[in-house]
């Protein structure tokens, strides 16, 4: 039977400075933040829980100096059959919404408001490109049945087409 004899092990830190090294001062250098997110997206339809998603976007714009965006998309009411293209929403409608867009503005950031008019999904994907957004908040509502299938569905389009990370806030 052969035996072997094991060297010790060595067990200096492998960043340690060389015992005959000069003393030097500890200066700590800030490192560089991975992420730059400069613009945020949160679509809000001022439920209790889409406005969850502006309590997480709000500490996010700060750490890291964002600029906000809040968006609300109607969906465009249904049109006869007889019509070629989709009623549009008044002009009193949308004045509404960003007047109730503007009420949820953080004083002390960067916000911009868009109110758009088209399938959810869509509208708020479409704001994401044109801000070329670095990160979307948004909320799952917890639905089941029937309304997940139409409503969860938005944030499932969300998440598979967003051309940035998204960061989706569960009821709870």
């Amino acid at each position: 039977m052969k035996t072997e004899t094991l060297e010790p092990l060595d067990t200096t830190p492998p960043f340690a400075a060389p015992a005959t090294a000069p003393a030097r001062e500890k200066v700590v250098e800030p490192i560089p933040s991975l992420l730059q997110i400069k613009n945020i997206l949160v679509p809000l339809d001022f439920t209790e829980m889409s406005l969850k998603a502006l309590h997480y976007a709000v500490p996010f714009a700060k750490q890291f100096g964002a600029k906000l965006t809040l968006v609300h998309v109607v969906e465009a009411p249904a049109h006869a059959p007889d019509a070629s293209f989709p009623a549009l929403v008044s002009g009193d409608r949308f004045a509404a919404i960003e007047k109730q867009l503007d009420e949820l503005i953080p004083p002390e950031l960067s916000v911009d408001t868009t109110v758009r008019q088209n399938v959810p999904f869509n509208g708020i994907l479409e704001v994401a490109a044109e801000i070329n957004a670095d990160l979307i908040i948004t909320t799952t509502h917890g639905y089941t049945g029937l309304a997940q299938l139409l409503k969860g569905a938005t944030v499932s389009n969300i998440v598979n087409r967003a051309p940035c990370p998204v960061l989706v806030v569960r009821e709870s």
